[in-house]
């Protein structure tokens, strides 16, 4: 058992080297720091208020189980990261190219990839996208999405590969669990139905015609 968990991580590091040094190239370089934003706690929560603010009733409730989804993956992930405590492999290997700071030291698994994989997850299962009187599912390039977050982790040097897999494996299992729990919730329902644009606008409208009144 001993040596087949050795040769696992040992097959961890060299697929760790290869994303990091083998494919090394100036346009990854570029481009993985700046994807890689986009899997933070805070940018998945700002993506599900958006939809909450600018969504109809269905997709604001699309919303309040994303950012559910978010916290319960966000949860998992400050555990587990603590029972694990494993080191970044830039902080352990020689020769890894890391392309961002990096101030946390615990590595398995990765929250960005668990924040990313559970909003997408949630969005790809309740929200269709109507396009000319037909609704599409996006379940499959936002997953896609998720998954280049994941990638990018291991390119910029601060995960193991093994750490996005299971942080995509906390992500798809919080947001399954809080579709199952929430998704015909009365609270979800109730607080879905409270439109913060439409609220904002009658507000103004409200301040605009007493404004013409005292004129």
């Amino acid at each position: 058992m001993s040596s087949l968990i050795s040769w696992i991580l040992y097959q961890n590091t060299l697929l760790f080297y290869f994303i990091n040094n083998g494919l090394d190239n100036s346009f990854f370089d570029f481009l993985m720091p700046a994807i890689t934003n986009f899997g933070s706690f805070i940018a998945m929560g700002i993506i599900c208020v958006v939809l909450y603010i600018f969504g109809g009733e269905n997709t604001r409730k699309v919303a309040l189980l994303g950012l559910a989804a978010l916290l319960v993956a966000n949860v998992a992930v400050y555990f587990l990261k603590f029972i694990v405590a494993e080191p970044r492999p830039f902080n352990v290997l020689p020769h890894v190219d890391l392309l961002v700071s990096e101030s946390e030291i615990y590595s398995f698994p990765s929250g960005h990839s668990a924040s990313s994989f559970a909003v997408m997850m949630v969005i790809g299962l309740k929200y269709r996208l109507h396009i000319k009187g037909k609704a599409y599912r996006l379940l499959y390039p936002l997953l896609a999405f998720a998954a280049l977050i994941a990638f990018s982790r291991v390119y910029i040097g601060v995960h193991y590969p093994l750490d996005v897999v299971f942080g995509a494996i906390v992500g798809i299992l919080s947001a399954i669990l809080v579709i199952y729990i929430g998704w015909d919730e009365t609270i979800v329902n109730r607080i879905s139905k409270i439109s913060i644009k439409a609220s904002f606008i009658n507000l103004i409208r409200g301040k605009q015609s007493s404004k013409d009144k005292q004129s």
